[in-house]
C-alpha cells in the first residue's frame, strides 16, 4: 500500500529496554499501564495513544488522519516500509531495535516486528461522520474488541461509509481493534453517540432507513428490509442483541434467514451479510 506523501523518519537505535524514549510502546498487554488506554477525567491513567501493529496497519496509519509521532521496529520492517517512509534529519523517530529488545519493552514477542504510535485527534461528531454517508453501521453494546475490529474490516470491504458507536461499546481504538480491523478502524469514519435517542432520530431525519438486525418476532427477511437510498444497520451485542427501546425507534426489524436450527450469526458476520445486501442492490 502506497501513500501520497512519504513520512520522514530519523532512525534511532535502542539497545536498552529501559530507555524512556520508547515508553509509548511499553507494556502493551498491561491491563492498567498500556499506552492505548483512554485518558480518564482528571488526567489519571492512559496516554490515549493509538497503536498500529504490523507493516500493513502502520501503512494505513500513515495514510489516515491518525498521524504517527513515533515508530518502533526491527531493521527488516524498516526496509519493508521504504515505500512509505524516507530517512532524514528532523523526521519523527523510528526507534530501531532487535526483536529481543522489542519483546522486553512491549511485554511479548511481536512477530509483526513494527509498531507506530499516534495521538488521538479530535473525535468526529455523529453529524460529521454521517454527513456524506449512504450506508452506516450502528453498534449498541458491542464490547468485544475483535468483533469491533471485524466490523470495521467488513465495513471497509463492503462499502459502508461510517460506524456509529452507541452505549456500552468498547473502545474502537484499542490496539486489538485496530489490528483485527487491518487498520481500517483508522480509515473508516466513526463517532461515539452521546445522545443515543437523539442520534437515532437524527439518522431518520437525514433520510436513513434504520434497520434493526434481530432474529426476534416481528422481523422481516433482511432482503425485504433493504430499501431506500440511505441505510443504517443497527446491531447489538452477542447474546442480548439490541435493546427493545432501540428497536422500537427503528423503521424496521430484519432477520437473516437461517437453516439447521441456528437462530443467529456472530455480530460481525451478521453485519457483513447486511452490508453485502446493501452493496448488491
Amino acid at each position: 500500500m502506497q501513500v501520497s506523501q512519504r513520512l520522514t523518519v530519523e532512525v534511532i537505535d535502542i539497545t536498552d529496554p529501559a530507555d524512556e524514549r520508547v515508553d509509548d510502546f511499553r507494556d502493551l498487554n498491561s491491563v492498567d499501564r498500556r499506552p492505548d488506554l483512554p485518558a480518564l477525567p482528571g488526567g489519571s491513567v492512559g496516554k490515549a495513544l493509538v497503536i498500529a501493529e504490523g507493516v500493513l496497519v502502520v501503512q494505513r496509519m500513515i495514510a489516515s488522519r491518525f498521524s504517527p509521532h513515533a515508530l518502533f521496529g526491527v531493521d527488516r520492517r524498516l526496509a519493508e516500509l521504504s515505500g512509505d517512509v524516507v530517512e532524514g534529519a528532523g523526521g519523527i523517530p523510528f526507534y530501531r531495535a532487535s526483536k529481543e529488545v522489542m519483546a522486553e519493552v512491549i511485554g511479548f514477542h511481536l512477530n509483526r516486528g513494527v509498531l507506530s504510535a499516534a495521538r488521538r485527534p479530535q473525535a468526529l461528531t455523529v453529524a460529521a461522520a454521517i454527513s456524506s454517508a449512504r450506508t452506516v453501521a450502528v453498534l449498541e453494546g458491542v464490547n468485544d474488541h475483535e468483533n469491533i475490529g471485524s466490523v470495521f474490516r467488513n465495513a471497509a470491504g463492503l462499502g459502508v461509509d461510517a460506524v456509529i458507536f452507541g452505549p456500552g461499546c468498547a473502545d474502537p481504538l484499542y490496539r486489538r481493534c485496530v489490528r483485527v480491523s487491518m487498520g481500517h478502524a483508522l480509515l473508516v469514519p466513526f463517532a461515539k453517540s452521546d445522545d443515543w435517542a437523539g442520534d437515532l432520530e437524527r439518522l431518520r431525519g437525514d433520510g436513513f432507513r434504520t434497520i434493526a438486525l434481530t432474529p426476534g418476532e416481528g422481523s422481516v427477511p433482511l432482503r425485504q428490509a433493504v430499501q431506500g437510498e440511505k441505510l443504517a444497520f443497527l446491531v447489538g451485542a452477542e447474546g442480548p442483541g439490541l435493546k427493545e427501546h432501540t428497536m422500537r425507534s427503528c423503521d424496521v426489524r430484519a432477520h437473516i434467514p437461517m437453516s439447521r436450527g441456528t437462530d443467529s450469526l456472530n455480530v460481525a458476520t451478521a453485519a457483513a451479510v447486511a452490508f453485502y445486501e446493501a452493496l448488491s442492490r
